[in-house]
């Protein structure tokens, strides 16, 4: 795509296939008041001398007293603190009574169980664009040695939690399979009876197998989204390892997109298949996501909102 047909919708997009952690960036307004916003656009820019950077959208709320501050702290949520991102992320009125803080040394909210904090001195203010960037010096920082959480795609991750699962399944006989999604509806297999795509894993990375296996199969650009599901299946004997996808445009070569709410008498391959579908056009009506993990009969979801990070 040239920069003369820009989309921005489609920029956003691509800016989104490169996976960042997920921040909170606090300060105190004129009147001593707490103000906060979720941002994945932070990086670190400097040892010496110790400086970071976090980008404002000049549309925000926060802009006047962010770029007027004189200090602002960075919290790095953990993997455990999806919902203190949406609570950001959202114009909540009291965003801070949701969260355990306290005032750093220059008086910026720190959130307790953080995977790392910084607490800096505005060094500059750069305009960029639509965005401007506030550059900060590093005066006091922490690091709990917790694991970040991560956000790629429009949907959060949890790095640990998805690799000890794909880990502990690894030692059995895998079967990789996806929820392909495009613009509400699923790709499914079949006519009479219905299944998800999948495919038997075999050595290398999982989700680049599961790719190239969708792409074959739909003729259709797939991006491998977060950890849908993790089951043992007692009848077959194999790990199910069930990712969420996003198909591009286009008819696909094999398999069909249809509602989920359409398929109410529709009959499915497995009685997890029509679990799983039920469970996405469930959680896709809300907007709120989760990983399973169990077997055939029962197991926990851990929460996943699907809700964006911005700055």
């Amino acid at each position: 795509m040239t920069m003369q047909t820009v989309d921005p919708r489609a920029l956003r997009d691509a800016f989104g296939a490169f996976p960042t952690g997920v921040t909170v960036v606090t300060a105190c307004d004129g009147d001593g008041n707490p103000i906060g916003f979720t941002a994945n656009s932070f990086t670190s820019v400097s040892l010496n001398p110790p400086l970071l950077l976090v980008c404002l959208a000049k549309t925000s709320r926060n802009f006047a007293t962010m770029t007027g501050t004189q200090h602002f702290a960075i919290n790095v949520l953990s993997e455990t603190q999806k919902d203190v991102s949406n609570t950001f992320a959202r114009p909540v009125e009291d965003r801070f009574a949701a969260v355990e803080w306290a005032k750093g040394s220059a008086g910026c909210p720190i959130f307790s169980n953080v995977a790392a904090w910084f607490e800096c001195a505005m060094e500059e203010v750069v305009e960029a664009g639509d965005h401007v960037i506030l550059m900060g010096r590093i005066e006091s920082f922490d690091n709990s040695g917790r694991n970040g959480l991560g956000y790629a795609r429009g949907g959060y991750f949890t790095p640990t939690l998805a690799s000890k699962a794909v880990s502990a399944a690894s030692e059995g006989n895998i079967e990789l399979a996806a929820v392909v999604e495009r613009r509400g509806e699923v790709l499914l297999l079949g006519e009479d009876v219905l299944s998800l795509p999948s495919v038997d894993a075999h050595d290398g990375n999982p989700t680049e197998a599961l790719q190239q296996y969708l792409e074959t199969l739909s003729g259709l650009k797939v991006s491998i989204g977060f950890l849908y599901s993790v089951y043992e299946g007692k009848s077959d004997g194999k790990q199910h390892i069930v990712y969420h996808a996003v198909a591009g445009e286009g008819e696909p070569a094999g398999g069909r997109f249809v509602k989920p709410d359409a398929l109410a008498a529709a009959k499915f391959k497995t009685s997890s298949t029509a679990d799983i579908v039920n469970r996405f056009a469930m959680e896709s009506s809300i907007g709120n996501f989760g990983v399973y993990f169990g077997d055939e009969t029962g197991g926990t979801i851990h929460p996943i909102p699907a809700k964006g990070a911005k700055a």
